[in-house]
């Protein structure tokens, strides 16, 4: 690849997509939405740049995002990113190095790599993470130290190890059919509340409503602290009303939908419990299951299962159209996969969840 020909273009968030200024955001994303149809065979992770927009807005006080558009002989084959979390003495940064396949080979994602790796270095970040999805494939795998889950030794996996990452997690990446049978979801719903006496569940659309901000932004925080990380190094997150509302902003400045159920713990009042559910400006298209959480303090209640059911029903309600939903769960997470097994959610790909550290 002639240096002449190929291009990192950092991109400048515009205040719109549809302005003069907003080309080069509107290529990122349709290059994104390729990229991840060439790994998977689907359109089920697509997004509008109107949707994905709010999650780049360059005054976020809690996590700096970098863009890259990247050209090959002024074709846009790929883009690049960093986020840099800015919690107080966070040491992390999370890469993304995204190529169309006809990219491949060419020598471009060794250069994307070097760059990242400057700026990381320029921006105090010793610990580099990021999360690659392996398709299916015949012949050598590779286990994380967790002993959970496998990923092929593929075209990501060898450039990864080519680069100095090593693999840390494996996720599941789990699918429930919205237009199968659904019986079952009511009576798991039943024998959950019958197991979680004490305990009442509670829904709510973004944006949150103000009785629920303060109990919400705290399980949102042990989000960062509660969820199996392995090997992985994750900030403590610190959530106010502020920073819970700018959440709920990028849901809903970019035209998406979520669905909050929660378990309230009767005697006190804490909200100990969520699940959250998410679509985009197509009511046709796939939802996604983001966070789920029971505070350790609660757990032993069914409260996982118990909001999990809940919201699916609800869901079924609300948007008959969707297809299915669409779930990420490390492989070591065995309480939360029994769950999502018996709710009937079916294993449909696995990423890797890989680390380099920087001397």
């Amino acid at each position: 690849m002639s240096p002449s020909t190929l291009e990192f273009h950092p991109i400048r968030v515009p205040g719109s997509v549809h302005g003069d200024d907003a080309a080069d955001f509107r290529d990122m994303v349709e290059v994104r939405n390729r990229v991840y149809r060439e790994i998977s065979g689907h359109d089920d992770n697509r997004m509008t740049p109107e949707e994905i927009l709010p999650v780049y807005r360059p005054d976020d006080p809690h996590e700096r995002r970098l863009l890259w558009l990247v050209r090959a002989a002024g074709r846009p084959v790929g883009r690049l990113g960093i986020d840099l979390p800015l919690e107080a003495g966070s040491r992390s940064a999370y890469l993304l190095i995204e190529l169309v396949q006809d990219a491949w080979g060419r020598g471009i994602g060794s250069a994307a790599e070097t760059l990242l790796v400057d700026v990381a270095r320029r921006e105090g970040r010793s610990i580099l993470q990021t999360w690659v999805e392996h398709p299916a494939a015949e012949g050598e795998r590779l286990t994380p130290p967790t002993g959970y889950g496998t990923v092929p030794h593929d075209h990501a996996a060898r450039f990864l190890l080519r680069h100095g990452y090593t693999l840390e997690q494996v996720i599941r990446v789990s699918a429930y059919d919205l237009h199968g049978p659904h019986e079952h979801l009511a009576v798991l719903a039943e024998d959950a509340r019958a197991a979680a006496s004490g305990y009442r569940t509670v829904q709510w659309e973004l944006p949150t409503p103000d009785a629920h901000v303060e109990g919400y932004a705290w399980m949102k925080s042990r989000m960062s602290t509660d969820a199996p990380a392995a090997g992985l190094v994750v900030d403590e997150e610190i959530w106010d009303a502020d920073r819970l509302r700018a959440h709920d902003a990028q849901y809903l400045d970019g035209g998406r939908r979520v669905l909050v159920t929660a378990a309230v713990h009767v005697a006190t009042g804490e909200l100990c419990a969520f699940n959250e559910l998410a679509i985009g400006q197509d009511p046709t298209e796939a939802s996604h299951q983001e966070d789920t959480l029971v505070l350790r303090a609660h757990r032993g209640h069914r409260l996982g299962m118990l909001v999990k059911a809940e919201g699916l029903l609800s869901w079924r309600e609300r948007w008959p159209g969707s297809p299915r939903v669409i779930t990420y769960n490390a492989e070591e997470n065995r309480p939360m996969l029994g769950i999502n097994e018996a709710l009937g959610f079916v294993p449909r790909a696995y990423e890797g969840a890989w680390k380099k550290v920087l001397g």
